[in-house]
């Protein structure tokens, strides 16, 4: 049995699927899908992408790896294990950034690997960012705080999930969505991260929801953003009402 078709099976059986149901979900009829299993016929490349997608693993692996050997939630560390992630760059060579709004996040977990979904895209070119593939993400409404609406959110392309940092700041896409998030740590099947806020209490990823990671780089604020800065007037007033209710305590408390 060759590499791709052991590893077909093997994935297959790791997710506990039907041929049948593993047919109808990469869109083949029950007898073609066998035939790769049993090694009498080589897909062509469309349905390689397509079963790429699917597991979440690169071509490369599926048919040069025998992913038996790794444990599958490890497969996202594996070296090159990237479906493909395209890169525009222009005649003179400069590579732009890509801006992915937010509204069109759930296009973005279809299209992130499509090259004519991301040459759609709208870019940017910031000259000073090189030696890395980065892209934008653009904030809409309080989807991403504590960035504004309509901040660009930068970020750079993470290879490894074992290159994540601890009290690092990372642009995180799931098949949930994509959010913006502190990472905390790695466990042995998901990952912890935070928002800024301490209101919310820190919780899990699994591995396998991971699509990808981008380190944050720099955010690109909208024209008339102004930070959100203390009302000193009605603090003052809280502060003397507060004053007034410790001293009104005290004066009972000293009647007894």
């Amino acid at each position: 049995m060759s590499i791709f078709s052991d590893n077909m099976v093997f994935l297959r059986g790791k997710k506990n699927l039907t041929q049948q149901k593993l047919a109808d979900d990469l869109i083949l009829t029950r007898a073609r899908y066998i035939s790769y299993e049993y090694e009498k016929a080589q897909p062509p490349i469309d349905v390689l992408i397509r079963i790429s997608k699917y597991y979440s693993i690169s071509i490369d692996l599926l048919v040069t790896v025998n992913i038996r050997k790794y444990p599958l939630d490890d497969i996202l560390n594996l070296p090159n294990n990237r479906i493909l992630l395209p890169v525009i760059v222009d005649k003179e060579g400069n590579n732009y950034i890509e801006i992915v709004p937010q509204k069109a996040s759930m296009g973005y977990l279809k299209g992130f690997s499509d090259p004519e979904y991301i040459e759609n895209l709208m870019r940017i070119l910031l000259p000073f960012l090189k030696n890395g593939k980065y892209r934008g993400f653009l904030a809409d409404g309080d989807s991403m705080p504590p960035f504004a609406d309509q901040s660009i959110i930068i970020g750079e392309y993470v290879e490894k999930l074992d290159d994540l940092k601890p009290a690092k700041d990372y642009i995180f896409v799931t098949k949930e969505g994509i959010t913006y998030k502190t990472f905390l740590k790695r466990n042995k099947k998901s990952i912890t991260i935070a928002a800024d806020n301490l209101f919310y209490e820190p919780y899990e990823i699994a591995l396998g929801d991971v699509v990808e990671v981008w380190s944050y780089v720099m955010g690109i604020l909208p024209k008339d953003y102004k930070p959100l800065m203390p009302d000193y007037v009605n603090l003052k007033t809280m502060i003397g009402d507060l004053k007034t209710t410790i001293l009104n305590l005290e004066n009972k408390v000293s009647g007894f």
